[in-house]
């Protein structure tokens, strides 16, 4: 038996994520099911994507709905969006988790890399949570839940463009929590610390990385995806009913 929460509010809630085919996004997706949420995913990798749905059945919850959906394409996410709530209803709940953190230098930066990078990491958080809103505020109830990254905060290089849109992110979600508020649809953001990926661990888990994880979290246990995800339920969930307009760190105490 599990030692975390299961939240009723959530059971049957219609959850939609971005970039649920892996790493935190994977946890999402399969978190909400075993809460009995009807959890829809957009995602760009099919076979990452049908091997996170396969998991979840395999593990006796509902099936998620797979999407595959490239994010730079607005129109193709409003019309997943489309799709979801044809089929099961208006939204209540959105992660708009998807993003990538590709390194690259300031001299290497092109017009076109920029829009790109933003287009991957900040855009489609404001185009998702706008298809969404229109029902949230029918239902008058909803929770927004942006993910930033403890890149910008710590001040981290090698890429600009990737923290500038993650900087971002916090300034969208105060200004669709302060739109939004009156309508009782709530808006957050979670900062993930330095999470333990598959992507992580392949590419830049070194043994110097692990000393200076050892070294900067006031925590020295590693943060998985599966910690994002619990933060993310409960600000899901009605436990959380007056919290909105605000940021959530789930980093060991790096910041």
């Amino acid at each position: 038996m599990s030692n975390f929460a299961i939240y009723p509010s959530l059971r049957d809630k219609v959850v939609l994520i971005t970039g649920g085919g892996s790493g935190i996004g994977a946890s999402h997706v399969e978190e909400f099911c075993a809460q009995g949420a009807k959890v829809g995913f957009i995602d760009i990798n099919r076979p990452a994507a049908e091997a996170v749905v396969a998991k979840v059945a395999d593990a006796g919850h509902a099936r998620p709905t797979f999407f595959e959906t490239d994010l730079r394409d607005i129109e193709a996410v409003k019309d997943s969006i489309r799709q979801f709530t044809g089929s099961v209803g208006d939204v209540d709940i959105l992660l708009n988790n998807a993003a990538h953190d590709e390194r690259h230098q300031i001299e290497d930066v092109t017009v076109e890399y920029w829009d790109d990078r933003i287009a991957v990491n900040l855009r489609h958080q404001f185009f998702a949570a706008q298809a969404v809103a229109p029902g949230m505020i029918r239902k008058r109830k909803g929770s927004i839940i942006n993910f930033g990254s403890l890149s910008w905060r710590i001040g981290m290089g090698g890429m600009p463009v990737y923290v500038t849109a993650k900087a971002g992110v916090e300034g969208l979600t105060r200004g669709l929590a302060r739109d939004l508020g009156p309508h009782d649809v709530r808006v957050n953001c979670i900062i993930p610390g330095w999470v333990m990926t598959q992507r992580q661990l392949d590419l830049w888990v070194t043994p110097e990385a692990e000393k200076e994880i050892e070294q900067k979290q006031c925590l020295k246990s590693k943060v998985y995806p599966a910690d994002i995800a619990r933060m993310a339920l409960w600000l899901a969930a009605e436990d959380s009913r007056m919290c909105t307009n605000q940021t959530f760190v789930v980093d060991g105490g790096w910041c």
